[in-house]
């Protein structure tokens, strides 16, 4: 399976605990699925996976029923107790073998290169250190295993980018479970070493006003297979 078997004793606390947070999230992620397009998102980010796949800060499992028939198996990390909960319900109704796990995306509870291919959605903004973070996700996929990646960060100009600098070092992270606004997912996934793949930036909602949390990136990253030239050929 390439879990690393639990240690005897008391369970340990989870990581990361934001029960009010996580109930907004729950309530706000399900409407967004139609009323802002995610659901045609996570199809596009998820089209053509197969293998095994470990999905990092699963949330409350939204993206389960996009999983195509060639994935074998998920793996699907979740800190968060409430979310976790959720996602389990989630992983019940789901045709693709899902597994959820507890942990943080800073320690992954699995053993080295045992995955095909990541997931990272909507989860680099609240990691608490993301490029020890994408150090593990390099160390749980094999060489020239693939990620796929959505993310919200840094965008719309000088203006904005101010905005949520400010935000961030405010009231944001406090109000939303850790996330932070001006962060460069692009950025951090080359400066960890990743190889990047075709990309492209996206707002949502596509229309009507651009909030500091609208700058997204839907893409394509690999962890560089040295023995065999790149990733992805």
């Amino acid at each position: 399976m390439g879990i690393r078997p639990a240690g005897s004793g008391k369970p340990a606390r989870d990581p990361v605990h934001h029960p009010l947070f996580a109930r907004c999230y729950a309530r706000v992620s399900a409407r967004a699925e139609t009323r802002l397009g995610m659901g045609g998102v996570r199809d596009r980010m998820l089209a053509g996976l197969s293998g095994r796949v470990i999905e990092i800060g699963a949330g409350n499992g939204l993206n389960f029923a996009h999983y195509p028939s060639a994935v074998s198996e998920v793996v699907a990390i979740e800190p968060e107790r409430l979310l976790r909960r959720l996602a389990v319900q989630a992983a019940l109704r789901c045709e693709v073998p899902v597994d959820v796990v507890p942990g943080a995306a800073e320690a992954l509870p699995v053993k080295s290169e045992a995955f095909d291919a990541a997931v990272l959605s909507l989860v680099l903004c609240s990691v608490r250190d993301v490029p020890r973070a994408l150090g593990e996700l390099r160390r749980v996929l094999r060489p020239g295993g693939e990620v796929r990646f959505f993310e919200h960060g840094r965008g719309g100009g000088r203006a904005m980018t101010f905005t949520q600098r400010a935000l961030d070092r405010t009231v944001w992270p406090a109000l939303s479970g850790g996330c932070h606004l001006a962060r460069d997912p692009v950025a951090a996934l080359r400066d960890a070493g990743f190889e990047l793949g075709p990309y492209r930036r996206v707002l949502m909602p596509e229309s009507g006003p651009k909030l500091p949390a609208s700058y997204c990136v839907l893409g394509t990253a690999w962890r560089p297979d040295l023995r065999g030239g790149a990733a992805h050929l």
